[in-house]
């Protein structure tokens, strides 16, 4: 098997399914491929999400509901990056994606690209939204 690299989302405040099922809504070619719960006596919540793997326009993501809590959270150091296909594009998901978050770079001609926009949405995921130059 060669080797992949995956992106792993960790939510500390059990949101993991809620935000795995929104992004999926979002994209096409996007599902849920699995998802394995905490049972009766485990570590995590019972029925949280001990580890899922779902995919975003055919690439492969996973994520789970910590059941420690850590002293970090999520950062816009690292963000899931979209080119999207027209200014239609871009527009739903910036604004599906900012709803109750937080934009850090509002829309516009950034000269690196004909639209671009940085939000973080409300789970505190890191998103740049890019329509390429033609």
């Amino acid at each position: 098997m060669p080797t992949q690299i995956s992106t792993f989302l960790m939510f500390q405040n059990g949101k993991a399914e809620e935000a795995m099922r929104f992004y999926v809504g979002l994209f096409d070619d996007s599902e849920v491929l699995a998802v394995h719960r905490y049972g009766p006596g485990e570590q995590g919540a019972e029925g949280s999400v001990q580890h899922a793997t779902f995919t975003l326009c055919g690439r492969q993501h996973m994520c789970i509901d910590s059941p420690v809590s850590h002293g970090f959270d999520f950062t816009p150091s690292v963000s899931l990056y979209v080119d999207c296909v027209d200014e239609a594009q871009h527009d739903r998901l910036h604004q599906a994606l900012s709803a109750d978050g937080a934009v850090l770079m509002p829309p516009g001609d950034y000269g690196f690209s004909r639209r671009f926009s940085w939000v973080n949405d409300r789970y505190g995921v890191s998103w740049q939204l890019n329509l390429p130059h033609s």
